[in-house]
């Protein structure tokens, strides 16, 4: 399980370019969102094994440096509540400003580990000058400089200290379901209802947070793992702005899950924080059920049910095959449908297509329905497909001209894999070599 390392100060002290120092050379990013921050919100990183997630809360703030808007409290308010170390970047040279005295204040209240980097002292020479910030009563302060990764290191050695390191918890071999959504689609009926309707709920399992991660489940002809979402933590209160921390739980929830429950509400329609999010599990190679709850509230005709899950599929395409179930949580309909469903996914992410088979079945295909002409005239040839020894689904395809290869192809063979091999509900993955 990840820890979060959050990084918050003021503005222009250089957290968007310790954030790319952390997170570049993996390039990691899992969702980038216009209008929500400067593009880059979330990644992950590692120091020595031990793998984390870093929130970059850098974008937010609009407006003079001299007052401390609401919206950097309402940041760094949330890093506190979501993060198990905080990274407090300060400028060395600046010294102490009143924005870094409001923020420190937060940070001391909070209980939390908090690390200060005195960002900008780029040479050694200039190492001392963050001695001021002592002042701000955080403990020890960490020299750095973002630009070149002076003192970085020391820096990381310290806040993985007591990180666990990846691939460390035992979890038991069984699926992990994670159901996800916007606010206020039913997620937590959808938890309540499982964990109300059987007495065999396990002991949670202690996770590296402070809170829960996942919820042994065993009833029902079922057992796997609830992955923590919306409505298995003490909720407290919630610092939004538009979807983006809904967005940082949900990422969350589907980095540690096998399937994700994708759920709608009928009574809205299909919407696009709905699509975001059905994206960020695609993105995330994780098997996909689209739950729509709150059938019943939905004034039907003999084709209503057809007619929306049309919608859906254009909403969600190109990747639209997928499950859809139409539930009401409320009234326990087709509840064990959905969870029939994610159980057969999850066994499907793991199937794997021998090379005889593969080639057998596409390369007839292939010569049938042959890529068009690339570019100066040349045509291209595939020789043969293999699939990857991967825990996801993911297909070699070696040919002579692997950078000529057209995304509209690329689908059609996707979904000629999709159909003879029944990878409903998994994201799968293509790439083309050079043989």
């Amino acid at each position: 399980m990840n820890n979060i390392v959050a990084i918050v100060g003021r503005p222009n002290v250089g957290k968007s370019t310790l954030f790319n120092r952390l997170t570049g050379t993996k390039k990691a990013i899992v969702e980038s969102e216009s209008g929500v921050t400067r593009d880059r919100i979330y990644g992950k990183s590692d120091w020595n094994g031990k793998e984390f997630s870093v929130i970059d809360t850098g974008g937010f703030v609009q407006g003079s440096d001299d007052v401390f808007e609401e919206e950097i409290r309402k940041q760094v308010l949330f890093a506190i509540d979501e993060a198990d170390a905080i990274l407090f970047v300060v400028d060395a040279r600046e010294g102490i400003h009143p924005l870094d005295e409001d923020v420190a204040e937060i940070l001391r209240r909070s209980g939390k580990k908090v690390f200060v980097a005195a960002n900008k002292t780029d040479t050694p020479n200039l190492t001392h000058i963050g001695s001021d910030f002592y002042a701000l009563g955080l403990g020890e302060i960490y020299p750095i400089s973002s630009i070149n990764g002076n003192g970085t290191g020391d820096l990381l050695d310290e806040v993985v200290k007591d990180f666990s390191k990846t691939g460390e918890e035992e979890i038991p071999d069984i699926p992990r379901i994670a159901v996800i959504g916007r606010p206020n689609v039913g997620k937590s009926s959808f938890i309540n209802m499982l964990i109300g309707d059987t007495r065999n709920i396990v002991t949670p399992v202690p996770g590296t947070t402070r809170d829960s991660i996942y919820t042994p489940f065993k009833g029902f002809g079922h057992e796997f793992m609830l992955v923590d979402t919306a409505g298995l933590r003490k909720k407290g209160k919630v610092y939004e702005n538009i979807e983006f921390y809904s967005t940082l739980r949900t990422i969350r929830a589907i980095e540690n899950s096998d399937v994700c429950l994708v759920m709608i509400d009928a009574s809205q329609g299909i919407e696009k924080q709905d699509v975001s999010i059905f994206h960020l599990a695609e993105k995330n190679r994780k098997g996909i059920v689209v739950v729509v709850n709150k059938w019943d509230l939905v004034k039907k005709s003999s084709n209503t049910h057809l007619e929306f899950e049309k919608t859906i599929r254009q909403r969600i395409a190109p990747f639209n095959d997928v499950p859809i179930v139409f539930v009401s949580v409320h009234e326990k309909q087709r509840i064990f449908k959905a969870l029939n469903y994610a159980e057969e996914i999850y066994n499907k992410r793991s199937k794997h297509i021998s090379t005889s088979q593969l080639n057998n079945f596409l390369l007839p295909i292939i010569e049938e329905n042959p890529h068009p002409m690339a570019s100066r005239g040349r045509y291209i040839r595939i020789k043969y497909i293999t699939q990857l020894k991967t825990n996801t689904p993911q297909f070699v395809f070696f040919c002579n001209l692997p950078d000529e290869v057209k995304d509209q192809y690329k689908r059609f063979l996707e979904n000629k894999i999709r159909q003879h091999f029944d990878f409903t509900g998994v994201p799968i993955q293509l790439f083309f070599r050079q043989k």
